[in-house]
Formats: structure tokens, C-alpha cells, sequence
């Protein structure tokens, strides 16, 4: 059912992507006069080029790689080419468009560079060309496919080849993950059933987990790291909370009944696909996105977090997703699973690892959707216990790991669930 479109205000597709383009260019305006204000713009340089050859697997935060000022010029540069994209192309900026933008800004602080996501859509491109259909059709499943750029970065900066021939092997290693990811994303969606938002992470999972075996059966080590900063900074607080604001504000602007109407995005599901931006308008949507975003910096600062690189990531996952899926009601019942299940096993609420767990596991929030809080939570609880454990099939060169880790709960669960409840109802 389509929203009232009376009750919003029509600001045109180039409109919507100008304010999208605020945040990259945001974040590298921020890095530089930052870097300047600091005195130490040769380090921000080379704290840069540290991001571009480090070899970027889980858990490789860029803010401790590089440095701070850095990691935002990474993030404004890869939000800038992806805005490049949208526009060239002239993409509809919708739900799915705007998850998938908000995904690869998160994942700039921790995993994505120019360098390794590049390839990946040369790949895609060139799949374009073979399948003889438009480029434009596939730009946001292999902007989501970016989550295996790692696999790039590692093969180029490892050490594992004479850095010549490990370039060019990484890029062709990145080509072919662009060429083969969208048919394969298409086919994994029927695993979960539309069940697990991030069905790339899933794809990306499994893709991820035969190159890594590739790998070993050669004798080359890949395993996941932790590099990760421990310290809070006051400009991220500042700008998150200056960005979840100024969507708040532009929703409002667009839909003067926007808190009004925000009560129709919690009838839905989540369930893929669900574009808020059509069922309930875009005014409605940055409500939720914005709501979803406080939620998100709250929590992480309640229980004392570090909003670093990985963190960053899911907040801004979650808030992008907030177009695409995502609400308070069908979020909370399974990140309180997961909170649970954490507290259970001992572990600390604080750390980076627990806290990305929390954010990343609403990607089966449609699951709480459509079986209820309490189904939801059960889901939050066995994602717990399985995020933990798969990351060391891939390596570390799946970003998305929670979403590999979600697309195999709800594999699990659905089934079950659905035999249930047709049991139940006949």
C-alpha cells in the first residue's frame, strides 16, 4: 500500500542526491581542516596510505590504522565515487539505494578503500557487458559485494606474492568476485527467503569461505585480526549526532506529519523487500533512520563502547537500513536477544566484538517482524552463539561476517518456523 503522497513535499531525485552527497563530502572536509588544525597534514598523508595498503580483513579499524583524520578522508573519497555512480547513472535514490550507500560509508572505516572496492566493480562491469544488460541494474548488489574487497587488500599487501604479480592478482581476484556475485546473490536469497536484510553478507559468506580455502591449500595463512582503536573521540560523537539531527530535521521538512505518520513503518514486516521509501514516503523514512541512529550512538555510550571504526560501521548499516527493512520494533526484540545471550556467556557488553554483534544482528529483524518478539529474540540468541564462531571459515574476508552468520539462522529457522505455524493453522 502506497503512502499519501498529499502529505509530502516533492523534492526531485537530484535533490535527494545532493543531501546524500552532504556526508562524504562531510567527512572529507572534516579530515583535512582537522588534519590543519592539528599540524600533522604529512601524517594524515600517510596515515592514508596506510589505510590504502593495509590489508583491511576483520578486524582492521582504519581510525587505528591511519589515524582519525585519514579514515574520514577514506570515507569522503569512496562516498564521493559512489555519489560519481548514482549520478552518472542516474539511479532512484530508494530504500535499497540508501542502505546500500550508508553500508559502504560505515564499511570505509573499517575494511573499504578505493583500491579494493574498485575492481570489484570493474568485475561487475564487465558482467554487465558479457549478460548484455545495463550496468545500472547491478551498481547496488556490487556495492553491498564490496564486503569481500578485503580479499583484494590481502593478496596485494601480504606479502604473500612478489608485490608485482600479488597486484595483479588481487585485481583479477577482485574482478572475478564482481563478475560472479550478483547471479550468485540472486540464488542465495532463496536460502534465507528474504529473511536476513544482509543477503549479500551471506553470498559474500560462503564466496568468501571457498577463496579463503583456495588459499590454505596452498599453504597461505588467512586469518582474522583485531586491530582496533580503544579510544573515543568527541568529533565523531559531534557529527553523528549532527547527521541523525539533520535527517530527523529533513524528514520533518519533506513530511510535516512525519512523527504523525511514523507510526504506519512498524505494521511492516522488514521482510526483503521492504522500501519504506514507497510504503510510507521519504519524510517518514529519514524519521526512522534518524530514531534508529540515536538508538544505536545511546546504547554503544550507555554501556561505556568505543564508537570506532567497526562500530561506525553498524551504526551506520543499521541507520542506513532504516530505509530498507528496519525499525525500533523489529530491531530491539533481537538485539536484546543478543545482549542476553552475551551476559549469559560472560561477556563484556563493552567490547567491540559484543557491540557489533548487537547493532549487525538486527539484520533478521524481519524475523521478529512477521513471527513475533519473542521468535525474535530467539533469533538475537542464536545469532549470538553462531557470529562468534564462522568468521574463521572466510578469514576475516567477509565484512559482512554477522550477515553470514544471519543468512545461516534464518536458514535454519524459517523452515521450522513455517512448518509450525501451517501446522498450527490448519
Amino acid at each position: 500500500m502506497e503512502f499519501n503522497k498529499a502529505n509530502e513535499k516533492d523534492i526531485g531525485n537530484v535533490r535527494k542526491l545532493n543531501l546524500l552527497s552532504v556526508i562524504p563530502i562531510l567527512f572529507l572536509f572534516v579530515g583535512i581542516i582537522y588534519g590543519f588544525y592539528n599540524g600533522s597534514f604529512h601524517s594524515v598523508v600517510n596515515g592514508f596510505i596506510n589505510i590504502v595498503l593495509s590489508p583491511t580483513i576483520l578486524v582492521t579499524d582504519f581510525i587505528q590504522v591511519g589515524g582519525i583524520e585519514a579514515a574520514f578522508i577514506n570515507v569522503g573519497l569512496v562516498g564521493l565515487l559512489n555519489i560519481f555512480i548514482m549520478r552518472h547513472y542516474r539511479l532512484k535514490l530508494n530504500g535499497i539505494l540508501i542502505a546500500a550507500f550508508f553500508t559502504v560509508i560505515g564499511f570505509s572505516f573499517f575494511g573499504k578503500n578505493l583500491y579494493n572496492i574498485i575492481p570489484i566493480y570493474f568485475g561487475g562491469y564487465i558482467y554487465s557487458i558479457n549478460k548484455k544488460i545495463s550496468f545500472k541494474d547491478i551498481i547496488i548488489p556490487l556495492m553491498f559485494g564490496t564486503a569481500l574487497a578485503p580479499m583484494v587488500s590481502e593478496i596485494s599487501f601480504s606479502g604473500l606474492l612478489q608485490p608485482f604479480w600479488a597486484i595483479i592478482v588481487a585485481v583479477c581476484v577482485g574482478i572475478f568476485i564482481g563478475f560472479i556475485l550478483v547471479p550468485l546473490s540472486s540464488h542465495m536469497l532463496k536460502f534465507h527467503d528474504g529473511y536476513n536484510l544482509y543477503n549479500i553478507g551471506f553470498t559474500s559468506g560462503i564466496l568468501g569461505t571457498v577463496l579463503t580455502s583456495v588459499l590454505r591449500s596452498f599453504g597461505i595463512s588467512v586469518e582474522p585480526v583485531s586491530i582496533i582503536s580503544d579510544k573515543n573521540h568527541l568529533v565523531i560523537i559531534i557529527l553523528l549526532l549532527f547527521l541523525f539531527l539533520g535527517l530527523l530535521c529533513t524528514g520533518i521538512y519533506i513530511n510535516k506529519r512525519a512523527i504523525l505518520d511514523f507510526k504506519e513503518i512498524l505494521q511492516y514486516k522488514g521482510r526483503l523487500i521492504t522500501d519504506f521509501t514507497h510504503l510510507v514516503g521519504f519524510g517518514v523514512t529519514l524519521l526512522n533512520m534518524a530514531l534508529l541512529g540515536f538508538l544505536s550512538l545511546i546504547y554503544v555510550l550507555l554501556i561505556g563502547g568505543t564508537v570506532n571504526g567497526p562500530v561506525l560501521a553498524g551504526i551506520f548499516t543499521i541507520v542506513g537500513f532504516g530505509a530498507f527493512g528496519k525499525h525500533i520494533k523489529n530491531c530491539l526484540p533481537v538485539m536484546i536477544g543478543v545482549i542476553v545471550t552475551a551476559l549469559l556467556f560472560g561477556n563484556d557488553l563493552s567490547t567491540t566484538g559484543i557491540i557489533i554483534s548487537v547493532l549487525f544482528s538486527t539484520t533478521l529483524a524481519p524475523i521478529a517482524g512477521t513471527y513475533g518478539p519473542v521468535i525474535g529474540f530467539i533469533a538475537g540468541v542464536l545469532h549470538m552463539i553462531l557470529v562468534t564462531n564462522v568468521g574463521v571459515i572466510h578469514g576475516g574476508i567477509n565484512l559482512y561476517n554477522n550477515g553470514f552468520a544471519g543468512g545461516l539462522v534464518a536458514g535454519i529457522m524459517i523452515p521450522v518456523l513455517d512448518a509450525f505455524y501451517k501446522e498450527r493453522n490448519r
